[in-house]
């Protein structure tokens, strides 16, 4: 029989996505404190907890969101900027580049964005570095002698995040982009050298008016992926 808390963590799971436009509703710092504590339950190898987070809001995410936006808007500066470590692989092959390509395809299709705007393409990814307008953007980090072991972790501390903050009416979007201009964010938040930056995130209530709400990524039958052995 299904119960009341196995209905509610499903519902929980299955209602997470990438929120790409938010209100400008604040977040409360307590709301904030609280579902970063419980996010902090995640298991890690031998308790080492290897999270470290950074929330940016008011003031301070304006500003990082003027300087970041400067630099993706300006070629030359955005030239002069790298990636930290390598998010996706250095050659796309199927199936892979395929989901990749559709959901770019769902994306573009619901905002009226025809292929081969490149202005519009840019204005959408800019979006990124307005943290989508969430009133809340967290950076996440991660000390530099840690191994893969503890990155494996902090997927499933991230995971918690997430959770905890649709438990509460909240919407997220996990941020890859932002690690391009690690080093802005470093200067402007005060991360120090020896962190490396492996995410951002914002935060809010969604625009439930936007039509990049409405999209809602697939994923793909058992039968594709899982392998039972009797």
């Amino acid at each position: 029989m299904t119960t009341s808390l196995q209905s509610a963590v499903d519902e929980v799971i299955t209602g997470r996505y990438s929120c790409r436009a938010f209100l400008p509703q604040p977040v409360a710092r307590e709301t904030v404190a609280e579902i970063l504590s419980v996010a902090a339950r995640a298991p890690s190898g031998t308790n080492i907890q290897p999270w470290k987070a950074w929330v940016l809001s008011g003031d301070t995410r304006a500003r990082v969101s003027e300087r970041l936006l400067a630099a993706f808007d300006d070629p030359e500066e955005a030239a002069t900027h790298s990636d930290p470590y390598q998010y996706y692989p250095k050659q796309w092959v199927s199936p892979y580049i395929d989901r990749r390509r559709k959901v770019g395809m769902q994306l573009y299709g619901l905002l009226g964005i025809q292929k081969g705007d490149a202005k519009r393409m840019h204005e959408q990814f800019a979006r990124n570095y307005r943290f989508f307008d969430a009133p809340v953007g967290l950076i996440f980090t991660v000390d530099r002698i840690m191994e893969q072991g503890s990155w494996l972790d902090y997927g499933m501390f991230l995971q918690n995040v997430m959770l905890a903050a649709k438990a509460r009416g909240l919407d997220t979007c996990p941020q890859v982009a932002l690690i391009q201009f690690h080093r802005i964010i470093r200067q402007e938040v005060g991360i120090p050298d020896s962190e490396t930056l492996i995410c951002g995130m914002s935060l809010g209530y969604a625009d439930l008016d936007a039509p990049e709400n409405a999209l809602r990524t697939e994923r793909e039958p058992l039968e594709a992926w899982v392998s039972f052995r009797d």
